[in-house]
Parts: structure tokens; sequence; C-alpha cells
């Protein structure tokens, strides 16, 4: 019933099964995501359009294809062998120790766990930068070289001509674009399974604990659930599917508001 989206405790010996943690885990490792995504995406995609010479421009697009064409199990491995051991105790324990007891901050800025929602984040936010900026880059592409003129014409410099002319014309299909990275965020399950820390009803602020999520917890126990243990797995799939659905709907729908708007409707 409906205690299953609104109960986060998960104990399969006892038949208790409540999705809350794991939606929870997905969702902030994926907003964490694009919030280190989106910046680096739409600045490496601006500056290749815009600024780069043909002979940095070339090796730019090469290395987001080559990121955008690796296994997301390789990204995960990677996570697990490399950044995980080193990130818990030399980046996460200091800046915990440092700012853990402030108000606000230290709500967020707390723990030390390697394998965290934070370093799940990290981890989402370099598969996805190579979408981000290839889809940008295409639609920066599009703009029409007489906006570019018309803003140079009145005095603009460079940055201005971006600002006023080039990120209004293609902001629906950046917003596009980032949805698009967002659904791949939430519905990558390796790579998250290995860095998340798999930890069951975990619903916290700190984001340097370990936590959970939906594709991860299904990927760690299905194989091993049997009644209404897998069930309730299969339940996660569906409530999985459903936020899918719903980020590229409200996608759809952004990116025709914008379309309107750029046409005058």
């Amino acid at each position: 019933g409906l205690s299953f989206v609104t109960s986060s405790t998960w104990v399969p010996a006892e038949g208790r099964f409540g999705a809350l943690a794991f939606i929870y885990g997905t969702v902030l490792s994926s907003v964490l995501a694009l919030l280190l995504a989106v910046p680096v995406s739409l600045g490496i995609a601006l500056y290749a359009n815009e600024a780069a010479p043909s002979r940095i421009r070339r090796p730019i697009v090469y290395v987001m294809d080559l990121l955008a064409a690796i296994p997301s199990v390789v990204y995960g491995l990677w996570g697990i062998i490399v950044l995980a051991p080193f990130i818990g105790p030399h980046v996460y324990e200091p800046i915990s120790s440092a700012v853990g007891d402030w108000p606000v901050i230290g709500w967020f800025l707390n723990g030390s766990s390697g394998r965290s929602f934070m370093t799940a984040g990290i981890i989402l936010a370099i598969m996805i930068t190579p979408i981000i900026t290839s889809l940008s880059r295409e639609v920066i592409a599009t703009v029409p070289s007489a906006q570019r003129e018309a803003a140079y014409g009145m005095g603009a410099t460079r940055w201005e001509m971006i600002r006023t002319a080039v990120l209004p014309w293609g902001r629906g299909g950046i917003v596009g674009a980032v949805m698009l990275g967002l659904g791949r965020a939430m519905g990558e399950t390796i790579a998250v399974a290995l860095v998340i820390g798999s930890q069951s009803g975990q619903i916290t602020t700190h984001l340097f604990e370990a936590g959970d999520s939906m594709a991860a917890v299904i990927v760690n126990q299905f194989g091993e659930a049997t009644g209404t243990h897998r069930a309730a797995l299969i339940g996660l799939g569906v409530v999985l599917f459903l936020v899918t659905i719903l980020v590229n709907v409200s996608a759809r729908t952004i990116v025709g508001r914008f379309d309107r708007r750029a046409q005058g409707v």
C-alpha cells in the first residue's frame, strides 16, 4: 500500500519493506550529480563552441565522446578502488572535522565514509557530463550567426553575447540535455551500487555518509530474494520506472514551454 513509499524500514527477515530511503538516495545522488555536472558541462560546451580554437576543440570533443563510451562498471570500479579509499580520509574527514559542528553547513558536510552519497554523486557527475556537454554543444551550434552578430553590433563583449544571445536561444535544448542527464543518473545501477555504501534505511542530510538507491538495492538483493522480498524489489523497479517517466515528461514540458517562448507564442 501507500506505506511502501512512505516508510524507510527495510527488513526482509521480518517482511517489512519501505522504499522511502531508496527513493531519497536515488534523488539525492542524482541531484548532487547535476549540481556538479551542469556547470562543468555547460562551461565546456560554451568554450568548445564559442572560444576554443579548432586545435583545442577537436581534443575536447574526442575526450567527451570517449568518456561517454566507457561502460558504467568501469566508472564504478574506479570509484570503489581508487576514489572512495582516497576521498574518505583525505577529503571528507578533514571537511567534516572543520565544519561538521557548524549550523546548516554541518548538516550536509558531515561524515567520513568513502562510499557515500557524495561519492555516488561524483561518479554520476563524471558519467553524465559527456551527455550534457554533447547535447548542449549541438544546441549551441544551432544558434543563428545573426544572433551573435546582432549582439556584437550593439557593442557586447563575448560573455555578454553568450549571455544575451546564445543562452536565451538555446536554453530549451540545454534544459532538455540536463533533464536527460538526470534521467541517466537516476537509472544508473552498477556504478552507484559499488560506491554508495548500500546502507539500507539511511535517510540523512550528511552527504559523506553511506546510503542506498533504488537501482542499487535491486541489483544487490534480487538474486537472493524470494516471495514478498522479490515482490518488494519489483515494486521498487516500478517506482523507479514511474519516477523516470515523470522526469522525462517534465523535460518535454519544460522544453516545450521554452520553445513556445522563443517563438513568441
